[in-house]
């Protein structure tokens, strides 16, 4: 199957970058390149660099920009630094990142994302190292516990858990289907009925764990933020509240000038705002793109300007 994207808001971000012809761009997750295209086809003189951990995505993203002023390299965002250290950039004047995980690696049965779909239990982004089954399989319950409650909010993560390490302890859990319903019978019967799929949370969890998703974010947002260029602006659309919490505080954070204790009369640490927030709270999609691209119904865009 090849890598389709439709991109998410994708109008707004193209407004929140205020794209310049010559400058200098980076998308952090090039993904099917839907974002990338359009960023890359306002450029003249400027440039794109296109990152994705994903070797399906870099190679549907280089064909895509084929004929463009874009550069496409296979990394994750968190090592941005070192990339354009490679590439000769000294500075950027936009930044986007479209997280979470994409509607090809979703779709992509084998890649073992989906809690649908009968698969190898993978949901690796860069298609190497540990797999979910390997989490799955040797973390202790306590261990399971934390990552489905830290990263799902799962509120029955200890008897999920415990199920879990109950069952492999027969044989190993290797495929996405076997885990989905081990996780609809550690449940409430009451909880199966209403709720579409319990295993939404715990697969988001599992997903994260796997990718290190919020370390990696949590790491990029300052090492992509230390390269705009003064004046240049990043657009981070999240997927999920711990993603658009993390990202909030640390947009607040540039964007505050004083950092003194609030009991203190007077500012006493001079501090000055790095940044100022473009958009005070975040933009949504419209109706009409809600019903027209499922990834955009819990998508939230956020936008700084560095100053």
């Amino acid at each position: 199957m090849g890598f389709e994207h439709i991109p998410v808001l994708l109008a707004q971000c193209i407004e929140g970058l205020d794209i310049r012809p010559d400058g200098i761009y980076l998308d952090g997750t090039a993904g099917g390149a839907g974002h990338s295209k359009e960023i890359a086809a306002r450029l003249t003189t400027g440039r794109l660099i296109a990152l994705d951990q994903d070797p399906d995505a870099v190679e549907a993203a280089s064909r895509r920009l084929a004929g463009l002023q874009a550069t496409v390299v296979r990394s994750n965002f968190r090592e941005a630094d070192k990339v354009l250290k490679r590439l000769g950039v000294e500075g950027l004047d936009g930044v986007l990142l479209d997280l979470g995980v994409s509607s090809h690696q979703l779709d992509e049965r084998a890649r073992g994302f989906s809690y649908q779909d009968d698969a190898p239990l993978d949901m690796r982004m860069s298609q190497s190292g540990a797999t979910a089954a390997e989490l799955v399989n040797t973390a202790s319950r306590e261990e399971l516990c934390r990552i489905l409650r830290e990263y799902g909010e799962e509120p029955f993560a200890w008897q999920i858990a415990g199920k879990i390490v109950t069952a492999r302890e027969r044989e190993p859990i290797e495929t996405t289907l076997e885990l989905a319903r081990l996780i609809a019978s550690s449940v409430p019967p009451a909880v199966r009925r209403k709720e579409k799929n319990p295993a939404r949370r715990a697969f988001q969890a599992l997903r994260i764990a796997v990718n290190g998703e919020l370390d990696a974010l949590d790491e990029g947002l300052d090492i992509l933020f230390r390269a705009l260029r003064p004046g240049g602006r990043m657009c981070v659309i999240t997927f999920h509240s711990l993603e658009d919490r993390l990202v909030k505080q640390r947009f607040r954070q540039w964007a505050t000038a004083c950092t003194c204790p609030p009991e203190l009369p007077v500012c006493v640490c001079g501090g000055k705002a790095r940044a100022r927030l473009i958009t005070k709270k975040p933009v949504e999609a419209d109706k009409r793109e809600r019903e027209e691209n499922r990834r955009a119904r819990s998508a939230k865009l956020r936008v700084i300007e560095k100053l």
